[in-house]
């Protein structure tokens, strides 16, 4: 599987889980999902984005997640 098809498909879980109202687990889906492929970014700039996205979940601020999620390139 491609980098591409691997992240839209990480994606998709993450949103998923933020339609259930589980953002917390969202982001750590997403971020444990993306650490699995080679071509991913590596643990220390998922690390950092993680904290990022700690903010947005303490605020339960759903739309920020999702732009969190789909900011993945």
């Amino acid at each position: 599987m491609t980098w591409d098809e691997h992240l839209a498909k990480c994606k998709v879980d993450a949103h998923k889980l933020v339609d259930r109202g589980m953002l917390a687990d969202a982001v750590a889906s997403m971020a444990s999902d993306i650490l699995k492929h080679p071509d991913g970014p590596k643990g220390a700039v998922v690390d950092t984005l993680v904290v990022v996205a700690l903010l947005y979940i303490v605020n339960h601020d759903v739309r920020e997640i999702r732009r969190w999620i789909d900011g993945w390139h």
